[in-house]
C-alpha cells in the first residue's frame, strides 16, 4: 500500500463539508470512486426531504466475489458533527492527522470510508479473491442513526456486517451497545407577580429542580442518566408557569432503562403534584441495544484476522451507539470496528496512518476470509 495514496484519499475526503443532513458532495464523489472501482451503487431516498432539509441518502454498493459464502456488509457514515465547515486534514512528520483545529477533522467517520475504499482498492490490483461485498455509506448517523433506521434492508442480503466507526486501537471491536432514551419532561405551573402576588403563583421551576435533586444523575449500577438542558420562566419578576427539562438514559439493558424512566417519571410527577402543578412527558428510544454472541461467526472471523494481521484482539461492550444497532434490528449480526479516530467530536481530534494502513489491511482480511 503506499502510504501517499491512503493521506490523499483521507484529505480528499476531510475536505468536504458533510454535515449531518448535508452530505451530498462526499456522496457523489464516493459513487464516483466506487463506480471506477467496479462497484455498482445505488442510493436511497432517506432523509431526503422538507421534514429533514437532508439532501442526501444512504449510498448502497455490491461488489461480487470468488469465494463462497454469504455477502458481507461493511458501512460507514458519511456525515460529521459539527463545527465541520473548511475542514483541512495535516499531516505530521511523524504521521499524525489533525485539523488546523477550528474544526474536527472529521476522522468520525472518514476514517472508515478511506479504510473500505483502500481495502476494495487493493483487492482490485492484486486480484485476490474475495467475498461479494456490501457496502452502506450512511447519511446522519450523527443523528442517532437517522439514516441507517430508513435504510432498504429488503435489498440488503448480508446476515454479518463489519461497521468502521469506533475509537480505539486497531484490533478493539465492540459487540455491544446501549440503549439510548431521550426524554423531555414539562412541568406546568402557574404564573404570577413574583413581587405583589407570589402566593398565587406556583413555580415550575422549583418543581423541576425539586424533581431534579431527587433523581440520581451520571454513572449509576449498569446504566447512565443525564439531565441536559433545562428552560423555562419568562422574566425574573414573574413566577414561572412552565419549565421543560430534556435528558438521556442509557444502558446495555433495554428494560433497565425503561425501569430507570418510571423512576424519573414518578419523581417528576410526585414533585409536581406536591406543588400544585402537573408535568407532561415525552420519551423516545433513539436507538435499541444490541448484543452479537462471541461465539457467532461474525465475530471468530475477526479474532482470525487479528491474528493474521499480528494484532491485538480486544472485543468489549461501549456505551455509544451506531449504524450497528438498526443493523440488528433487521437480523445483521456485526461488530463495529476501531478505524483510527481519536478524541472524535472535538477540534482535537486525530487519526495515525500506520493505524490507518493497519486497518486497511485488517479489513483486507475480512473481505477475503474463506468460512
Amino acid at each position: 500500500m503506499q502510504t501517499n495514496s491512503l493521506f490523499e484519499t483521507f484529505r480528499e475526503l476531510t475536505a468536504i463539508d458533510s454535515p449531518s443532513f448535508g452530505e451530498r458532495r462526499l456522496c457523489d464523489l464516493l459513487t464516483a470512486k466506487l463506480t471506477a472501482l467496479g462497484v455498482a451503487c445505488e442510493e436511497d431516498g432517506a432523509l431526503c426531504d422538507e421534514e429533514t432539509g437532508g439532501n442526501c441518502g444512504n449510498l448502497y454498493g455490491y461488489l461480487p466475489g470468488d469465494l463462497p459464502g454469504a455477502p458481507l456488509l461493511f458501512s460507514a457514515h458519511m456525515d460529521t458533527v459539527e463545527p465541520a465547515r473548511g475542514k483541512r486534514a495535516i499531516l505530521s512528520d511523524r504521521g499524525k492527522i489533525t485539523s488546523d483545529g477550528t474544526t474536527v477533522l472529521g476522522a468520525d467517520n472518514v476514517s472508515g470510508i478511506t479504510v473500505i475504499l483502500k481495502a476494495i482498492e487493493l483487492l482490485r490490483e492484486s486480484g485476490a479473491r474475495h467475498r461479494s461485498l456490501e457496502l452502506l455509506f450512511t447519511a446522519a448517523e450523527e443523528r442517532y442513526g437517522a439514516g441507517s433506521a430508513l435504510a432498504g434492508y429488503s435489498g440488503i442480503q448480508a446476515k454479518e456486517a463489519y461497521v468502521l466507526d469506533l475509537s480505539g486501537a486497531i484490533g478493539e471491536a465492540a459487540n455491544a451497545a446501549p440503549t439510548i432514551l431521550s426524554f423531555t419532561v414539562t412541568v406546568r405551573g402557574k404564573a404570577s407577580h413574583a413581587g405583589f402576588a407570589p402566593k398565587e403563583g406556583v413555580s415550575a421551576i422549583a418543581a423541576a429542580a425539586k424533581a431534579i435533586a431527587r433523581i440520581p444523575l451520571g454513572e449509576l449500577s449498569g446504566l447512565t442518566c443525564n439531565i441536559g438542558v433545562i428552560h423555562g420562566g419568562e422574566a425574573g419578576n414573574i413566577i414561572p408557569a412552565c419549565c421543560k427539562v430534556t435528558g438521556e438514559i442509557r444502558s446495555l439493558s433495554h428494560t433497565a432503562v425503561l425501569e430507570h424512566w418510571e423512576k424519573v417519571r414518578a419523581i417528576f410527577e410526585e414533585e409536581a403534584r406536591a406543588m400544585g402543578a402537573a408535568a407532561e412527558f415525552a420519551r423516545k428510544a433513539e436507538i435499541t441495544a444490541y448484543e452479537t454472541p462471541l461465539n457467532r461467526p461474525v465475530v471468530k472471523r475477526f479474532r482470525r484476522a487479528c491474528e493474521t494481521a499480528g494484532l491485538p484482539c480486544n472485543i468489549h461492550s461501549t456505551l455509544g451507539g451506531s449504524d450497528n444497532n438498526n443493523f440488528a434490528l433487521h437480523g445483521i449480526e456485526g461488530l463495529v470496528v476501531a478505524c483510527s479516530m481519536h478524541d472524535v467530536h472535538s477540534t482535537r481530534e486525530f487519526a495515525l496512518l500506520d493505524e490507518l494502513e493497519q486497518c486497511v489491511r485488517l479489513t483486507v482480511l475480512l473481505m477475503s476470509a474463506a468460512d
